[in-house]
């Protein structure tokens, strides 16, 4: 997958393309969870925003994802994209996806070329997140910040575009079975609402090529 074909696969017209716009699209079907009531208006979500950072490598695109501290009351230990909420101050979710970056990872957005979005992801957790895909040339300099991020780490596209490597689970919370998406890499356990943006990114891709 080339830089430009992802360009052109954000760009286009994708209709229907996406089914799993947040953590209820991939569950039981007509299961009511926190995540439905987000996503159909029942409840107020808190808009929010994650960068997708493609790395520009010579064997081909990765894509830089963290791992968070384990002593955070959100997500503690979770494997994520840079972002965060929207703050007053924040013109664009883009500006939100560039500032929670710079903050979180210390990726200075001169190295940013955003290129487009993904459909907006409803989370349990009530956020409605907007992904903003961005390539990103090498050399480039990080500097985590400590007390949110423990692990700064890359993927090859290749590995999380292959379906074989996109696990639908189960899992029983609070008395009720619930499905969600991982992508096991290595020691790396990436799921949620981050594998389910993933996944997401991986249909547009496929649908774009099918074309």
């Amino acid at each position: 997958m080339t830089p430009a074909q992802i360009i052109a696969a954000l760009n286009a017209p994708r209709g229907d393309i996406l089914q799993r716009r947040g953590d209820h699209a991939v569950d039981y079907p007509g299961s009511k969870s926190r995540a439905r009531a987000f996503a159909e208006g029942e409840l107020i979500a808190r808009p929010a925003a994650v960068l997708v950072p493609l790395v520009q490598r010579d064997e081909g695109l990765h894509v830089i994802l963290t791992r968070r501290t384990d002593h955070l009351s959100d997500h503690a230990g979770q494997i994520s994209f840079p972002g965060g909420r929207q703050e007053d101050n924040d013109n664009t979710l883009e500006e939100t996806a560039l500032r929670e970056t710079e903050e979180e990872i210390g990726l200075a957005r001169v190295h940013i070329d955003l290129v487009g979005r993904l459909d907006d992801y409803y989370t349990v957790t009530g956020y409605q997140v907007t992904p903003v895909v961005g390539l990103i040339t090498p050399p480039f300099d990080l500097a985590p910040d400590a007390h949110e991020v423990a692990e700064v780490f890359e993927v090859p596209l290749e590995f999380i575009l292959e379906p074989r490597n996109q696990k639908l689970q189960t899992v029983t919370f609070e008395g009720a079975k619930r499905r969600y998406f991982a992508i096991p890499y290595r020691e790396y356990y990436i799921w949620g609402a981050t594998a389910g943006m993933l996944v997401n990114f991986s249909e547009v891709l496929k649908a774009s090529a099918e074309r």
